[in-house]
Parts: structure tokens; sequence; C-alpha cells
């Protein structure tokens, strides 16, 4: 199961490069940007300057109130994955290797501690919940995985269906092939000595630890990290070995890459940036994927 950053798109730009290309030819292609609240390849979206003579509360409950409500909404959905982990595979991290992945992440998110170990040990109560995913097209012919966990699939079914229809999307059996599902390191942009990691070298060392592909993006707070790309069995082991290298790996898990993007007009993309932040508004998806540059 991999993570909501829908949980709550969190929109930047980043850059990626296939490893042969570089060795090749030593040179970075930036991949292109586009709006989106989820943490593809999207242009962050920045208000204009606010006049002077607005008070302090004027500029901080239009920055900060909506952080704040999508770290919250962010924190809802790791807490429902942990306690579908938890009924899934027990309470022990050392016994349940997806529990464990997913604490990794909660803590990666800056989750609190005591929120962690809440839903931990609330995973044995309440209505059980289920996996859910369901496979849509979007504007432009875009293709969209949405991962869903809840405890009633007619109304979650509902709800997606309703959500794409006023968004231009549909339901849509055989989107699953635009993706390639993949294990993803997630490491930070500093190494254990706190020194940033350049993008070059990391494309060296990820060729050292067996990972097919390494790109660069921000999170929230504008915090870079690098995400290593590996197939799902050498997940572990590429992490082990990139933590052996000096990097400092944050969390572990596994991600429905695009194998084929779409470029979308302006229009498109519009809708498809509406599309995806209703989707991440909903409170039982989890988590979005897109194919859309």
């Amino acid at each position: 199961m991999s993570l909501p950053s829908a949980m709550g798109r969190a929109a930047a730009p980043y850059r990626c490069r296939v490893l042969a290309s570089v060795l090749a030819l030593k040179e970075l292609v930036p991949r292109p940007t586009a709006p989106a609240p989820h943490s593809s390849c999207r242009a962050l979206h920045t208000s204009g300057a606010t006049p002077a003579g607005h008070n302090k509360w004027s500029k901080v409950k239009h920055i900060k109130g909506p952080r704040d409500a999508e770290r919250s909404r962010l924190f809802q959905k790791l807490a429902m994955l942990l306690r579908f982990a938890v009924k899934e595979g027990g309470p022990n991290p050392d016994l349940n290797t997806n529990l464990a992945n997913i604490i990794e992440q909660c803590r990666s998110k800056s989750m609190p501690k005591a929120s962690i170990e809440v839903a931990i040990k609330g995973g044995d109560k309440g209505k059980s919940s289920s996996y859910l995913l369901y496979e849509a097209r979007g504007p432009g012919g875009s293709a969209l995985l949405i991962e869903v966990l809840t405890d009633n699939a007619k109304r979650a079914y509902q709800d997606i269906r309703l959500i794409l229809s006023r968004n231009g999307a549909q339901m849509s059996d055989g989107a699953r092939h635009s993706f390639d599902k993949k294990g993803v390191i997630t490491v930070s942009g500093q190494d254990c000595q706190q020194r940033p990691v350049a993008l070059e070298q990391a494309l060296e060392l990820a060729i050292e630890a067996g990972a097919q592909d390494v790109w660069e993006e921000d999170e929230e707070e504008e915090r870079a990290v690098l995400k290593f790309v590996c197939e799902v069995p050498s997940l572990h082991q590429v992490r082990e070995k990139l933590d052996s290298l000096g990097l400092q790996s944050l969390s572990a898990a596994l991600e429905f890459i695009p194998n084929a993007r779409v470029r979308l007009s302006e229009e498109e993309m519009e809708r498809a940036s509406q599309l995806l932040a209703t989707l991440g508004d909903c409170q039982e998806v989890i988590r979005v994927y897109d194919n859309i540059e």
C-alpha cells in the first residue's frame, strides 16, 4: 500500500532523469511541470503579493489555515492506514512489515507520536475497512488510479463515481495498464553528514544500489527529498544499500509509477487539477495516481 502525499497531493516541481541517458549525455533533463495536488510533476501556484495595510492574521489565515487543514486530512488518512495494517497483520511492527513501513511514512510526515500510538491501539476496534483500487479516465484521456479505504464499498463507489462525473472523468477499466507497481525509497536531501546530495551524485548512487531511476522533489515546507525507484522484490535490499552509501532513507513503500504520460491543454489541466483536488478532499481516498506530464 502506498501513501497519500492525497493524502494531500503536495504541488511541487521536480526533475527526473533516466539513468542510462544521464551516463551517456551527462546533462540534466528537467521534467515538465504542471499544477496538481499530488506529489507528481506539477507547478506550484502562488498567490499575489498581499497589499500593505493587511493585518498579520489576514496573511496567516490564507497560508497557515489551508496548510493546517491539509495536514489534518493527511494525518486522518495515515491513521486509517495504520488501523488497516494492524487489522491485517497485528500491532507489532517487527512482525508486520506493512505496519512498519506506514509508521515510517507517518514519521516522515511529522505525524505526532501520540497520534500514531492511538491509531495503532485502536486498530482492532471499530468497523472493518476494505482496500479498493478504482481505475478512471480523466480530462484529456489521462489515466487515474484511486486508492480507497472504506467500511462501505457501495457508498465509496457511488461517491467516487459522482466526483468523477462532475469533473469530466469516468470509471474506466484498463487505466491500470498505464502504471507499473514499483518500490519507492524516499531519501533525505542531505546525507548522514548533513551535506546536500546533488542529483548527479544521487544518480551514481542509484546505479550502485541497484535502483532503476531517481528524481528530486519538494515535500511539505519545501523540504527537498530524493525518490529512488526499484523493482518490488529488491525494495529493502536497495534501501539498505542506499543507507550503507551514506544516505538517510526516510521511508520505503510500493507505489504506482506511470509508464506512459499524457500532455494536457491548459483547459484540460485546469479541469484535471480540480478533479485531483476534489478526490484528495474525499475522506476515504488515501491516494490518487495520475500519468499527467
